[in-house]
């Protein structure tokens, strides 16, 4: 079991994609009505690390991205944010940067995800294993990476390098299907990449996925606390939280804003949380105050670019209501 004050440090290794997101604009414009696109940074991964940096902490990603045109906006980004790239390949071929066409809409909200032949997913067991863990305060990775090979077997072995150097581990459940070849695969890896970690992030859908049935993701979550886990956080979306550690159960509230958009919750809602961790708040507070960073973002447009800074989160903090439990 890792020592979770190691966090404090506040200098994270993140494993996981970068990618580029295109918003309809205006917003509240259907995709298909848009007059222009807006672009920004985007994947799950380095929107976490553009969270994490914004509230004052490092960050640096491990990925690959495509030697291209829209690889070379993502490193430009990463570099504008301040993420550690080091460890950010760049391969040719036909591999390809993610792509996610978005609404700033909640009604009948689309988003069009283009993964083929996804250029992170070339991350290989050596580009994890050049890493010097020992320098970080954690470890971070997002589900997505464990959805096809090479990038699969590469953050396994990244667990294990960071295991052995003491690292926490901490896990944003993050699923998504279609990157998935089968729903069993899917439901099989994500059940043994949470079962080595820390710190279990998801939604209730995701821990029912994990479970086999919506209805038992609750005790799916609460499994994990007692054979492992220092920390579960089982996130109900408007209904707010429910955290788990093996000696206590809370439950919090949602800051209720105006959303404009459903996307980017759950990457504000890991870094405010980290963030807060690190800079020694309460368990607690710090769910607290990664929630208060999720309704800043959907009520934004973007995802990298409505990361709030601490400054911003205090201030929010100071003039909205909540949390409220519904």
């Amino acid at each position: 079991m890792a020592d979770l004050n190691r966090i404090k440090t506040n200098n994270f290794v993140i494993i996981g994609r970068a990618g580029m997101d295109f918003y309809a604009d205006p917003p509240g414009a259907k995709t298909e009505e848009a007059v222009q696109f807006v672009s920004a940074l985007g994947g799950s991964s380095a929107n976490i690390g553009v969270a994490i940096n914004k509230h004052g902490g490092r960050s640096a990603l491990v990925t690959s991205v495509s030697d291209d045109a829209i690889g070379r906006y993502c490193l430009n980004q990463l570099d504008h944010y301040g993420i550690d790239r080091r460890h950010v390949k760049t391969v040719g071929g036909e591999a390809r940067n993610s792509l996610a066409v978005i609404e700033t809409r909640i009604e009948d909200h689309q988003s069009v995800i283009y993964r083929n032949g996804a250029a992170d997913f070339e991350m290989n067991i050596a580009d994890v294993e050049a890493v010097e863990y020992a320098a970080y305060s954690a470890l971070i990775t997002t589900g997505t990476v464990f959805a096809a090979e090479p990038s699969r077997s590469a953050a396994f072995r990244g667990f294990e390098l960071a295991q052995a150097a003491g690292l926490p581990l901490i896990f944003d459940v993050d699923y998504r299907p279609y990157s998935w070849p089968s729903a069993a695969v899917a439901s099989e890896t994500y059940s043994r990449a949470a079962a080595l970690c820390d710190v279990v992030i998801g939604n209730d859908v995701e821990f029912g996925f994990m479970a086999g049935h919506y209805e038992k993701g609750l005790d799916k979550a609460r499994s994990l606390a007692r054979e492992g886990a220092q920390i579960v956080i089982y996130k109900m979306g408007e209904k707010g939280a429910i955290t788990i550690t093996p000696e206590l159960e809370f439950r919090t509230g949602i800051y209720p804003v105006d959303a404009l958009k459903p996307t980017g919750a759950g990457d504000s809602f890991m870094g405010g949380f980290i963030a807060s961790l690190a800079a020694g708040y309460s368990l607690k507070e710090a769910v607290l105050r990664g929630s208060a960073c999720a309704s800043i973002v959907v009520s934004k447009v973007g995802c990298a670019p409505a990361m709030p800074s601490t400054e911003q989160l205090e201030e929010f903090l100071q003039t909205h209501p909540g949390p409220v439990e519904i």
